[in-house]
């Protein structure tokens, strides 16, 4: 699942790459199911802290976030030593409203360099029925852009935040992915979508990978997960992976590193947790 040349100069052109076939659709379906017994037992989809690194509540996100696939295709575009440094779902129901605003990821993260890089897994189709991600190619070469706050009902992103420039849609692409596939896109690359009018969920796991040398700039202490090679900076706190779903360990330890997460995130915004 290594990325050619061409593949990797694409993404640094476009600041994108789709599709990227990671999962069987059958390795997809279990994932869904074991997604949908979780939020089940927890009384509905995920909410406030428990959308935040799920990686550290459950085994099998954390296989995830460790798969070879997954790993090979983003050490092509930022190389050997990888941090998972934050995961989560943007679930869309049937009909949803939900949409996410035209942004740049980078924008609250406070980390430097932004050599950094999202993997988008698809757990069900992601069209644009469906609500699917879309890119504006290339734009991943500004700098981040001034972001307004709505803090939206309806925006599945933790602020609203939403870039303050006029996003010409005659130039953003659809990222059309099938359940198993993955797409990888920049930082800095601007990307929204819109509401679902499909009849199924739409579900994607996007996972937040850094190389070792990027650090944090906001002033406060963060973490991470080592999932491939070394890491000789030690730029961030050492998490650690749960032993079992929601054992008594994995809950303490979720709570402190979100809460972390949270005053870096949210700072600013007079708000200590996650919505």
């Amino acid at each position: 699942m290594r990325l050619s040349q061409a593949q990797i100069r694409q993404y640094h052109e476009q600041g994108y790459l789709s599709p990227i076939r990671v999962l069987s659709p059958e390795r997809a379906v279990a994932n869904r199911r074991q997604l949908e017994a979780a939020e089940a037992a927890n009384g509905g989809p995920f909410q406030g802290a428990m959308k935040q690194k799920p990686h550290l509540l459950f085994t099998w996100l954390d296989e995830l976030v460790r798969e070879d696939a997954v790993l090979d295709a983003v050490e092509g575009v930022i190389g050997p030593n990888i941090l998972c440094w934050a995961s989560g779902f943007f679930t869309k129901e049937a009909h949803d409203p939900s949409y996410v605003s035209w942004h740049q990821d980078l924008t609250y993260w406070g980390l430097e360099p932004a050599d950094i890089v999202t993997a988008w897994v698809a757990l069900s189709p992601s069209t644009p029925e469906s609500g699917c991600m879309r890119v504006v190619p290339g734009s991943h070469k500004q700098d981040v852009l001034p972001h307004t706050e709505t803090f939206a009902e309806q925006n599945l992103l933790s602020r609203g935040q939403e870039v303050q420039v006029e996003v010409d849609e005659r130039e953003a692409v659809d990222v059309v992915l099938q359940p198993g596939e993955m797409s990888l896109h920049h930082v800095k690359l601007i990307h929204g979508s819109g509401a679902s009018r499909a009849d199924d969920r739409r579900i994607g796991f996007a996972i937040r990978y850094v190389p070792t040398y990027v650090r944090q700039t906001a002033g406060a202490e963060d973490s991470a997960l080592l999932v491939r090679g070394v890491d000789t900076y030690h730029h961030f706190l050492e998490e650690t992976p749960p032993v079992a779903d929601l054992d008594e360990a994995a809950l303490a330890h979720h709570a402190a590193v979100t809460a972390r997460a949270a005053r870096i995130l949210m700072r600013g915004t007079g708000k200590e947790s996650f919505r």
